[in-house]
């Protein structure tokens, strides 16, 4: 199992849930109720499942994508820790990763 730490926008609240390895990043957030819409479910087509990744073992994910670092343009708020939530498969050598929510995430599907 992996440990996942969502941290929120402000900082101000967190919560550490487990995922199994292969599982995507957003469908872990998503599950846990975190503020991640995902309107293109995954196609890299919209940044409503933008994250900072910003701890944990983030140094085991692959880099992005050119198609991903496009998307990553029309996020509010995207910094050299931005990822797309969708593109993130978590890996049998992981142990955890933290997981912050940029500002400005608004999910519409709520």
């Amino acid at each position: 199992m992996i440990r996942i730490r969502f941290i929120s926008a402000d900082g101000g609240a967190e919560r550490v849930v487990e995922a199994q390895p292969g599982t995507r990043l957003l469908d872990v957030a998503q599950a846990d109720g975190q503020p991640l819409e995902g309107t293109c479910e995954g196609a890299m087509a919209c940044s409503t499942c933008h994250v900072h990744l910003i701890g944990g073992d983030i140094d085991k994910l692959p880099p992005p994508s050119e198609e991903e670092e496009d998307m990553l343009d029309f996020a509010a708020g995207a910094n050299r820790q931005s990822r797309l939530s969708c593109q993130i498969k978590l890996t049998a050598d992981m142990t955890s990763l933290d997981v912050k929510m940029p500002r400005g995430v608004v999910d519409m599907s709520r």
